[in-house]
């Protein structure tokens, strides 16, 4: 493979077969896909759709992509971009680099590695994919020169073994179809909260507030390889204290008073912490 090889990282979601075409993707079976206008392909078949609009809501991910924009994540992006770089090593020597983004929301952190790639000349396919329709469509508007794809982490539109590196922030963590995406010896970056991610915010939403627990977690078929971790304080305006909540696990499951206190703060200063864990596929 060189770097002029073919940008072609999904498969068929009806009947696994490679997709090729530019605008228009097909299968061998004449099973076809069209681009949006925005630049991203549906892969996501009806019969999985538990909702008619699965996934976050047009406003909540407006309102995540305006946070992120802001910066307040700027330590986050900053490492992830380097990890990549670090931790990212194509099928072959003069190959690009194959980078799948399991649930890549609206594209920020996808932006961020692409522009650490840019820095460094390396060459990268960036493909990536969302549940949430609103977010794929930013993130291919933002990103042309990335794929994307409206599909679902437990049935990933995503050739076997095409990954060299798999990013999972946050999102469902679907361990078969991981392994299956991966080539072997690829690598995956998996992210998860620190434990003083937001402890502040939440000891406004809850009468006890808790730490984010921390664990050494082993997954079958892969080996971990590295481990890293960043944090700093952010000081969040009540403009944008709706907008980081709408961001978090709590926002489903924090009672009526907490949000109404976290709602009529002026501003919150807390701390933000992330961990990332790199593991390899055996």
């Amino acid at each position: 493979m060189s770097r002029s090889e073919p940008f072609a990282p999904w498969q068929c979601p009806l009947c696994g077969a490679r997709l090729s075409g530019d605008s228009v993707l097909k299968c061998e079976k004449s099973h076809c896909f069209d681009r949006a206008k925005e630049g991203y392909w549906h892969l996501l078949p009806v019969q999985s759709m538990r909702t008619k609009a699965p996934g976050d809501s047009k406003e909540m991910v407006a309102a995540r992509r305006a946070f992120l924009n802001a910066g307040y994540y700027g330590i986050f992006g900053k490492a992830l971009g380097e990890l990549c770089v670090e931790y990212g090593v194509p099928a072959a020597p003069d190959a690009p680099l194959h980078l799948l983004d399991a649930g890549c929301g609206e594209g920020w952190y996808d932006r961020c590695i692409a522009q650490k790639f840019a820095e460094t000349g390396r060459p990268l396919q960036l493909a990536g994919f969302d549940i949430a329709k609103p977010a794929v469509r930013l993130a291919a508007k933002a990103l042309p020169t990335a794929q994307y794809a409206v599909a679902s982490s437990f049935g990933q539109p995503v050739r076997t073994g095409w990954a060299d590196l798999l990013l999972n922030c946050f999102s469902p963590f679907a361990q078969e179809e991981f392994l299956r995406v991966l080539r072997p010896g690829g690598r995956m970056i998996y992210v998860v909260p620190g434990a003083e991610h937001l402890y502040q915010m939440k000891a406004v939403l809850y009468e006890k507030p808790y730490k984010n627990p921390v664990q050494e977690i082993a997954y079958e078929g892969f080996k971990a390889i590295g481990e890293w971790e960043v944090a700093g304080r952010i000081t969040v305006p009540h403009g944008q204290l709706e907008a980081l909540f709408a961001m978090t696990p709590y926002y489903w499951k924090t009672p009526r008073g907490g949000a109404e206190r976290l709602a009529a703060l002026p501003e919150l200063e807390t701390e933000i912490s992330f961990r990332f864990l790199v593991f390899e596929k055996l």
